[in-house]
């Protein structure tokens, strides 16, 4: 824009927090099954490793399915509605995964609340991104994963304040028979019915894309909407770049053949390289298999909870300091600083387990890594993934990266208790460290800086536009 306009900030900020919920319920639903693990472990009889990674695993084969087909149904139905539908599998996920009998039971609504995952995962930033102003659409778009770790840190301090203390040398049966093993899982689980029945009706009231608006033809609608972000010129300006990255004749189409155009290919190679990265870094295992971890470094079960607590609060400040950042440094400079800091704290890990070095380092270790991935990778791929991709294949091509972020998730959740007994603690981190350095390495020559861009500015850079 020639001059800045005066954003309308109280109008941004509502549209950006309600759609950001879908990232909260993404955080709870995501890591609350990581605090429940001890108790509904026994409820339900699992000892082997495969039943085990299965019933941690679950919800990202539904995270698969909702980002696989949120793409094309985003692009054909609007990202609004789309939301709404992950509003309502989180409500209902959180509510019968309560009330399980069985283990099938269990699983089943573990997949209907990881289909919500998969679908708010992919609309929540690009929905965020497609509202916002340039100028500070990574803070906004940042938000969606400061909302993220909220529900992390939300689902952590449920999983503490709902337990009842575990006494030391507490056998299997000891708690199954104890209320954490009968209810308070159930409970757990459960609480997650508030904010997801709030969120399904918040997202009535917010407006449709305005992106998404012009791609389907109503100009007029997208026009009223960028009015209220900053003003009619602002609207006219705006809506006029967005047609002109639109090619002729595919407003309103959705073809996933598009993104293996030879200007498009490289841009989704590098999305979902960064996607599948963020997860295959390691840091996820810590919020799924923190008994394991902390209890390898001699922590008890109670023990464990409260260390959880630390790690989701040093999560959420470091994400407060990111959104700080993140439209200041720029995306790249974090994003590699994050990736080297994380392969060194991870080596470290891996050689105190070799060493068989126990204690309070492995916590402060883990608190450096976890302030490192909130600090870059956490944040910053979403805000990437939002940003590099052109208007008129956003959908699909968020789809698609989303897609690969959580099979790359599941890979990484379903594999650590594998890699765990086979190579130990020590084997295991050290590689996730050697993925560090090639992150490193691949962000260093790959990836451009966006900072400061509008979404058709990069759309051009980067497809050759």
């Amino acid at each position: 824009m020639s001059e800045r306009p005066a954003y309308n900030m109280r109008y941004i900020w509502t549209v950006t927090l309600v759609s950001a919920m879908g990232g909260l319920l993404f955080g709870y639903d995501w890591v609350v099954i990581g605090g429940a693990k001890p108790f509904y472990e026994k409820f339900f009889g699992l000892t082997t490793p495969a039943q085990i990674g299965w019933a941690m695993s679950s919800a990202l084969v539904g995270c698969l399915v909702g980002a696989l087909v949120s793409g094309g149904l985003s692009d054909r139905y609007g990202r609004k509605r789309l939301l709404i539908v992950a509003g309502f599998l989180f409500t209902i996920s959180a509510v019968w995964t309560a009330l399980a009998g069985d283990f099938t039971v269990f699983v089943v609504f573990r997949l209907v609340g990881g289909v919500g995952i998969g679908l708010a995962s992919n609309l929540s930033p690009m929905y965020i991104a497609e509202i916002s102003p340039a100028a500070m659409r990574g803070k906004f778009v940042s938000v969606n994963q400061l909302t993220i770790v909220i529900g992390i840190l939300a689902a952590q301090l449920t999983n503490w304040l709902i337990a009842r203390p575990v006494p030391d040398g507490a056998t299997a049966a000891d708690i199954l028979a104890s209320w954490n093993g009968q209810t308070g899982w159930r409970w757990m689980f459960g609480a997650e019915a508030v904010p997801a029945l709030l969120f399904f009706a918040l997202m009535f009231f917010v407006p449709e894309s305005p992106r998404w608006l012009v791609k389907n033809g109503r100009g007029e609608a997208a026009e009223k909407v960028l009015a209220r972000v900053g003003g009619p010129a602002f609207a006219a300006e705006a809506v006029g770049e967005i047609r002109t990255t639109l090619a002729a004749g595919e407003i309103g189409r959705v073809r996933f053949r598009d993104l293996l155009e030879p200007g498009l290919v490289k841009v989704l190679l590098i999305g979902v390289a960064l996607a599948v990265y963020q997860q295959w870094c390691g840091i996820n295992v810590i919020f799924y298999y923190a008994q394991e971890i902390f209890t390898a470094a001699g922590y008890g079960v109670s023990d464990v909870l409260f260390n959880i607590v630390i790690t989701g609060t040093v999560n959420l400040i470091f994400t407060l300091v990111a959104i700080r950042l993140v439209d200041r440094l720029g995306r790249k400079p974090l994003m590699l600083a994050g990736s080297a800091g994380l392969a060194l704290v991870f080596g470290l890990m891996g050689a105190s387990y070799a060493a068989g070095s126990r204690g309070l380092h492995i916590l402060l270790l883990v608190v450096a890594a976890m302030a490192l991935y909130a600090l870059s990778l956490a944040p910053v791929t979403w805000v990437l993934l939002s940003e590099i991709f052109p208007n008129r294949i956003r959908g699909a091509a968020m789809s698609v990266s989303t897609f690969a972020l959580w099979s790359a998730c599941f890979v990484l959740t379903y594999t650590f208790p594998l890699l765990n007994a086979g190579l130990g603690p020590a084997g295991t981190f050290g590689i996730y460290a050697g993925i560090s350095v090639l992150g490193f390495l691949f962000i260093k020559s790959r990836v451009r800086e966006t900072k400061g861009k509008t979404l058709e500015q990069i759309e051009r850079e980067l497809a050759g536009r």
